[in-house]
């Protein structure tokens, strides 16, 4: 088996599935990325050049001498380009792909899949025929309901919504946002943070009994797919990407 494996690697076989995966997450990421920010290549470019430059300093003031000074600094402007490169890539990707779901029906459940583990998003929990729309979020801070539309309208399916999980919560935490650019309202781009920064109201465990109890609620609800729309929902190699991976 080895004698196979050495054979393939000296006849030039192709990558492993997971590095070519990668190498095709990262080369789309760039191309939607491009679609909203022309310039992302020169601000990569940028990026690196300055980076690369304080690195080849820091390492050149080290001790050492001759070639070994000039090897160190050079693999030290490397690493400092390349991460800074992979930095403001990420952040450029991150706001882009917002900028492209923002208004669209369903951005908001898009977004809440950058959510790590521990939380739980359920897409569509109500909705409307005008494409008035709540998700649900369950994670430390207990139950999040999520809407996204007109601003009437979505606040009283939100207030329908609350009734409904009350019934079956168990006194578990509540909490209400609508996702949009009015008062009042968060901002698709700074939707994730604010959910996750209101704060840790119940433990793992008493997560798993909200879960559930949302089962019953859920099984009386018929299924509804999001509305069709340009929104990118496959935000795992976006994300991916925006970690640097």
């Amino acid at each position: 088996m080895a004698k196979k494996k050495d054979a393939a690697a000296k006849s030039g076989a192709p990558a492993a599935p997971e590095a070519m995966s990668r190498r095709k997450q990262f080369a789309e990421t760039y191309k939607i990325t491009k679609r909203t920010d022309p310039k992302i290549g020169l601000w990569l470019l940028l990026a690196f050049v300055v980076a690369a430059a304080v690195g080849f300093a820091i390492f050149w003031i080290l001790p050492g001498s001759g070639a070994l000074a000039w090897v160190l600094s050079t693999i030290g402007a490397l690493l400092f380009g390349s991460l800074a490169a992979l930095i403001v890539f990420g952040r450029r990707a991150q706001s882009s792909a917002y900028g492209q779901m923002e208004g669209q029906p369903g951005a908001a459940a898009a977004a809440l899949r950058m959510l790590r583990r521990g939380w739980t998003t359920t897409p569509a929990v109500a909705f409307t025929r005008q494409q008035d729309v709540v998700h649900r979020v369950v994670g430390p801070p207990g139950i999040v309901l999520i809407g996204e539309g007109n601003a009437h309208r979505t606040r009283q399916l939100l207030t329908a919504e609350r009734r409904k999980h009350e019934r079956v919560a168990g006194g578990a935490p509540i909490h209400e946002v609508v996702c949009g650019r009015e008062e009042g309202q968060v901002p698709l781009p700074k939707l994730v943070k604010h959910v996750q920064k209101l704060g840790r109201q119940v433990k793992p465990a008493e997560i798993t009994d909200i879960l559930n109890r949302l089962k019953a609620l859920d099984a009386n609800r018929s299924a509804v797919p999001l509305p069709k729309g340009p929104v990118p929902t496959n935000m795992k190699g976006m994300r991916q990407n925006m970690r640097g991976r």
